[in-house]
């Protein structure tokens, strides 16, 4: 409080409160009631008598009452007296003032010199009487110009003194006198200590411009002084300067302890007078002189305790009780450093580039990494605190402190977001003379106190990106951003709180600056050289003061466990911290490092004891189970490794024509009838295939790891799933490069069975982030081996071998996964539901087929439930179409239903001359719609889809549908056409691309995926991919051109790519963004239309179940032909026919005689689909029907004459056959060819 603005206000304060205490306002005769007395009634009893509760409760209040009264009387005495100390304190602190100016005044118009006795006691303890004083050191009051006056003053003098030659006048000669004097002068130090830091830490309000200038320098002047026992040149004798090193180091360590203020006060300072630059190489504008010379004194002072305390630590050769304080100080000095110098946002852009190589000197360092060594060390940083010097500044409090100190250190070690000259010779390289053992530790204890705030945010972004709509294709985009210089914005969530450092690109940018080291090469590689030395200090013989003494402790060399440790916890702060879109940066260089990989396996293999081999390859299962299964005369065969064999071989059976890549096993021309496998063996079998691909030390998932395994087994997941996105098909499956075939089969082993077992059998223990990278990497090699096989297909089906579980229940628990979240989610699913959600291809694909179909099962009933018709009856949707206008027709009249195109629809078809065909739509007539529209909107010729350029011929839909009048449109309409087909089970006539059902499962893409669109193209960026000489010679710049309707267009791969000539450095950028705008980009409107049509039926988490040839199997059947024998099997007859009469034997005999597209023009004139059911005929509903219908012939027709004229013809709704008693097999070949081939419907018959 201010003693001349409130001396009036106090006194009338305190005259008022004791006659507020004596006036009748507060007596309890005041308080009674004042109006007539209480009515007395004849009985003698008040008409209105107080109860005895009213009464206490009278007497409480009056209590209370008196109680208040004597608070007050006694806070008014209170107040009184503390205004009346504080006034003579005042006065006497004035007197004394004057005095003190006088004495000062004196001194100088008569030029004496001063004693250090004098100082001590004429100068230095009344002025410190005055700055001890409330009002000393309140600079922005009225007194406050003054008291800086007196500052500069007596600072010049202490200055004066420190430098005389003369030993009695020397403050500093007080050292070596008396215990008395010795007591003085460390207690008047430590004040005059205290007063420059509070000095240092004001920002200079109540000063003149002058004193702003002069003050900061003259208190850094005399902290420097007091604590350089080579200053004080009188007492430069042995004896003396020993006495005097003695106390300075006593004051050095009094300075750590915090009650000086020293580091506070410095770090205001820097953050006061030094902005954050708007970038890392902006110090073009030096700063002014004073404040330069006061900011490397201010960095001196907070070094010297370090550098102090390790010097005297050198020459201590004997462990005593004097070396554990000094060990235990200079820890603190260092724990103090980091924590208020080091934690200063941008620490290294804001001060001036000349006094970085100090911090950068490896006595500064070396201390402050063994003190961020220590698990915990970030809690003694304490909580940030937000700075006063502009809205920029405020952003600082959304990071913890931990993370600038993270950054800080990053620089200073690595060199990255430096611009001084010294920075630019270490090029890629360490700081000399580090260990880079303890500098790992350092940042891994600095990343495991940022875990729990990483973690918490990373709950965040999972919990917003549920209700985030993303585009399905977002994740490839990310994935093919690999070795490019493209940041993606972060999407705005809306939250101001998270998303507060979005909102200072500048911020963003210098961190990644700082950070940069850690995506550089050199980083990474320096650091696994490292690990193959003892120490990587040895190969630098960089002399340093106080680092090589028995008194620092030991510290282990670095290995590959705390290198793998650090950058698997990068990898979360970087998505966390939201700097560049996600971790793609270091997962760059993690890919690209040639020695990493194998480094990383070979820890693995031997800490978790996994086989070099899972046992049987690929080829050898196919070959052994021909010989190892269950022979004709019903024994065993007795081979080398039968079990095994005998396990791939069951599984093989079992999962007929569904490998993983949902392909048939067996050879095109064989029958798919398989010997049946004997029941009694089958859990002998299943034994043996868990143990054949389900390792041992994987049963219990990640909860299993041993706890030092989870960084390496993280860091290698992380990385190889990375990397199998960018890796072609020549180096994975012909250089095989990182692994052989065998050693990815392990892997993949591995993997499976560790998710399996982790999402089926889920601990509070589980990492999340181990079990993230597993799913990837799982998810990379499996759709890798769909694209092209190297693992047998039961070596994804192992982990679930045994599991038997109702189909009802499965589908019910992937409904339950699929609605906790999306599939990034796993981890909050459990069980089957999570293994559905995440890894389904570990069961059969008849039972996610079975799955998939009760999904539609359940969604009919809820529709039938709301009223919905979704059968033949009324509320059914009526359409006529004409058969050479099925697509225009169909859009016309069923576009825009959206989901209502699930209700049954009912078609008639009008003929050419404008007539309604004959017939009643019960199924069969709309099968027979939905095929051919879907046949003629997804033909080459009609434009909205093109063929790939394989032999197969795959649909993809094509760039420049997009630009037509109705082209997105129509493409969203055939989405929901294909949704149709799936919804009711309707194979279709085409399949589509691998590429582009990926895209709708929302899947990652590979490099040579692009060979099936543009097989030129690809050709031509593998060899740029490879090209060794100068990339410049071809003359390629980052954009493409491409034709749209005969008009060409430039576009730009990336912002500016016209001035970007692509060079050997970023030739690989220009490979993968070259393929994600043919992938992505150019695809993505037509791909969202399809997506969009195709969830108003289907929802996107039933087709997770299945991999994009899967897709194709679900829509298209399996191939284009069918097994007579099963159809046969599965056939019923009605009318008289059985399967021993004639014409029955005359049409089975025929009917294997047809070629193969003939029998699906038999099954399209049949059942209005040319493809067998999925899963074969027995469950094709109705089932294959042939109805006899007599027809009088001659009984001699048989051998000659004439035979039945009529027609074959059918009933679709009914899947039925109505055939004539032919009695020839020619009539019979030639009427069934006619009548299949004629393209007609119900009018044949």
């Amino acid at each position: 409080m201010r003693v001349a603005d409130g001396e009036a206000v106090l006194e009338s304060t305190a005259g008022r409160l004791p006659q507020l205490a004596h006036c009748d306002y507060f007596s309890p005769s005041a308080m009674q009631h004042s109006g007539r007395g209480p009515k007395v009634s004849l009985r003698g009893a008040s008409a209105k008598e107080v109860s005895r509760d009213a009464l206490l409760e009278k007497v409480a209040q009056e209590r209370a009452s008196r109680l208040l009264i004597r608070k007050s009387a006694a806070a008014a005495v209170f107040i009184q007296r503390v205004w009346r100390g504080r006034k003579v304190a005042c006065e006497l602190a004035e007197r004394e003032g004057a005095d003190w100016d006088a004495e000062i005044k004196d001194n100088q118009q008569k030029s004496r010199s001063y004693t250090a006795d004098d100082i001590s006691r004429k100068v230095l303890r009344p002025f410190l009487f005055l700055l001890n004083h409330p009002s000393g050191r309140s600079f922005d009051c009225p007194r406050g110009a003054k008291n800086a006056r007196r500052i500069d003053s007596c600072f010049k003098l202490l200055l004066d003194s420190i430098s005389a030659t003369d030993l009695r006048s020397n403050y500093c000669s007080l050292v070596i006198g008396s215990v008395e004097e010795q007591s003085l002068w460390v207690y008047q130090t430590h004040k005059i200590l205290e007063l420059c830091s509070a000095v240092l830490a004001n920002d200079g309000t109540g000063w003149t411009s002058s004193q702003r200038q002069i003050l900061p320098g003259l208190a850094v002047r005399v902290m420097v002084a007091l604590t350089d026992a080579s200053m004080w040149k009188a007492l430069s004798q042995p004896d003396n300067l020993v006495k005097a090193n003695v106390a300075v180091l006593s004051l050095l360590e009094w300075l750590i302890q915090g009650s000086s203020g020293l580091y506070p006060a410095i770090r205001s300072y820097v953050l006061s007078n030094f902005p954050v630059p708007k970038s890392s190489t902006d110090h073009n504008h030096p700063p002014e002189r004073d404040k330069f010379i006061v900011t490397a004194s201010a960095i001196t002072m907070a070094l010297r305790p370090i550098n102090a305390l390790s010097a005297a630590l050198s020459i201590r050769k004997e462990v005593n009780e004097e070396v554990v304080k000094l060990r235990e100080s200079s820890a603190r000095s260092a724990d103090v450093f980091v924590a208020h110098i080091l934690t200063i946002p941008f620490l290294i852009q804001r001060i001036p580039p000349s006094l970085i190589p100090a911090l950068q000197h490896p006595s500064a360092l070396a201390p402050c990494l063994r003190s961020l060594g220590v698990p915990g060390s970030g809690q003694k940083f304490g909580a940030s605190t937000s700075s006063r010097t502009g809205q920029i500044e405020q952003e600082f409090d959304y990071f913890p402190r931990s993370l600038w100190a993270l950054a800080n250190l990053v620089s200073l070690v690595s060199g990255s977001g430096l611009a001084t000259s010294k920075c630019k010779e270490m090029g890629s390289r360490f700081v000399k003379g580090l260990d880079l053992g303890d500098y790992v530790k350092a940042l891994c204890c600095l990343l495991s106190d940022l875990s729990p705030w990483i973690e918490s945010k990373q709950q965040q972004q999972r919990f917003q990106s549920r209700y985030t709509s993303e585009d399905s294709d977002e994740i490839d985009g990310d994935q093919l951003d690999i070795f490019m210089g493209i940041h993606r914005s972060p999407i705005d969530d809306g939250d101001d709180d998270d998303n507060r450092c979005n909102d200072f690109p500048a911020v963003l940018q210098l961190l990644r600056d700082n950070l940069k080291s850690f995506y550089q090469s050199w980083h990474l590689q320096q650091l696994l050289e490292a690990c193959k030395s003892s120490s990587f200090s040895n190969q630098n013989n960089y002399e340093t003061q106080g680092l090589q003494t028995n008194a620092v402790p030991t510290w282990e060399p670095l290995g590959l466990l705390e290198v793998a440790k650090l950058y698997s916890s990068l990898l979360a702060a970087f998505t966390a911290f939201k700097l560049s879109s996600g971790p793609c940066p270091i997962l760059d260089v993690l890919a690209l490092s040639q020695s990493l990989f194998p480094l990383l396996w070979d820890w693995l293999t031997s800490s978790l004891n996994l086989p070099s081999s899972v046992g049987v390859s690929s080829k050898a299962a196919v070959k052994t189970s021909r010989s190892a299964g269950t022979l004709k005369d019903g024994s065993a065969s007795k081979t080398t490794g039968g079990k095994w064999a005998a396990a791939a071989f069951v599984l093989r059976m079992r999962t007929k024509g569904t490998g993983a890549d949902g392909s048939s096993t067996t050879d095109k021309g064989s029958s798919s009838r398989v010997e049946k496998v004997d029941p009694t063996r089958e859990s002998e079998v299943d034994q043996g295939v868990s143990q054949l691909w389900s390792f041992e030390s994987m049963q219990k998932g990640p909860a299993g790891i041993p706890a030092d395994a989870v960084p390496v087994l993280t860091l290698f997941c992380a990385a190889y799933a990375h990397l199998l996105v960018v890796m072609d098909d020549e180096q994975f499956y012909e250089r095989q490069f990182p692994f052989t075939l065998e050693q990815q089969r392990v892997i993949a082993a591995m993997l499976n069975t560790m998710v399996y077992n982790g999402l089926m059998a889920p601990s509070k223990g589980q990492n999340a982030a181990l079990m993230d990278a597993a799913v990837r990497c799982l998810r990379s090699l499996y759709e890798r081996d769909c694209r092209r096989s190297f693992c047998d297909p039961a070596l994804w089906l192992a982990p679930a071998v045994s599991l038997d579980l109702p189909i009802a229940n499965a589908a019910r628990l992937h409904r339950e996964g699929s609605a906790s979240g999306k599939m990034r989610d796993f981890f909050q699913a459990s069980g089957l539901g999570g293994v559905l959600t995440t890894i389904p291809h570990v069961l059969p694909f008849e039972k996610r087929v079975h799955i998939f179909r009760d999904h539609v099962k359940q969604d009919k009933m809820l529709k039938r439930m709301g009223g919905e018709a979704v059968g033949p009856g009324p509320g059914t949707i009526e359409i006529a179409v004409r058969r050479d206008h099925i697509v225009e027709d169909g859009f016309a009249q069923l576009n825009g239903l959206g989901s209502k195109l699930k209700s049954c629809i009912n078609v008639s078809f009008v003929n050419e001359l404008g007539l309604s065909e004959a017939g009643l739509d019960y199924g069969g007539l709309f099968k027979e719609f939905l095929t051919n529209l879907a046949k003629a909107a997804l033909d080459p010729g009609y434009g909205l889809f093109v063929q790939t350029a394989t032999e197969e011929g795959l649909l993809y839909p094509h760039s420049a549908a997009s630009s037509l009048g109705h082209g997105l449109q129509m493409i969203e309409f055939l989405g929901q056409i294909i949704g149709k087909a799936l919804y009711e089970g309707i194979l279709l006539e085409y399949s589509f691309s691998p590429l582009f059902v990926s895209k709708l499962l929302g899947r990652s893409s590979f490099l040579d995926d692009l060979s099936s669109l543009d097989v030129e193209l690809h050709r031509n960026l593998m060899y740029l991919k490879r090209y060794e000489d100068d990339a410049r010679d071809l003359a390629l710049d980052f954009t493409i051109t491409q034709e749209i309707f005969g008009k060409l267009s430039v576009v730009e791969l990336r912002p500016g790519g016209a001035d970007i000539a692509v060079t050997n450095e970023n030739k690989l950028a220009y490979v993968y963004a070259m393929a994600d705008y043919k992938l992505n980009r150019q695809m993505r409107p037509a791909i969202q239309a399809f997506i969009k049509g195709l969830s108003d039926l289907i929802a996107p988490s039933w087709l997770g179940l299945f991999s994009a040839k899967e897709f194709n199997q679900l829509l298209s059947g399996g191939e284009h032909d069918f097994d007579v024998d099963d159809l046969r099997a599965h056939t019923r007859y009605t009318g008289g026919f059985t399967d021993s009469s004639r014409t029955v034997r005359l049409f089975w005999e025929v009917v294997t005689g047809f070629e193969a597209h003939e029998r699906c023009a038999l099954l399209k004139f049949v059942t209005s689909c040319s493809r067998a059911p999925l899963l074969g005929f027995k469950h094709l509903q109705p089932a294959f029907t042939i109805h006899k219908v007599v027809c009088d012939a001659p009984v001699w027709a048989i051998i000659g004459g004439p035979d039945v004229e009529r027609l074959p013809s059918a009933s679709t709704c009914y899947n039925t056959l109505k055939l004539p008693t032919y009695k020839r097999l020619s009539t019979l070949r030639e009427k069934l060819r006619y009548a299949i081939c004629s393209n007609a419907g119900f009018e044949l018959s």
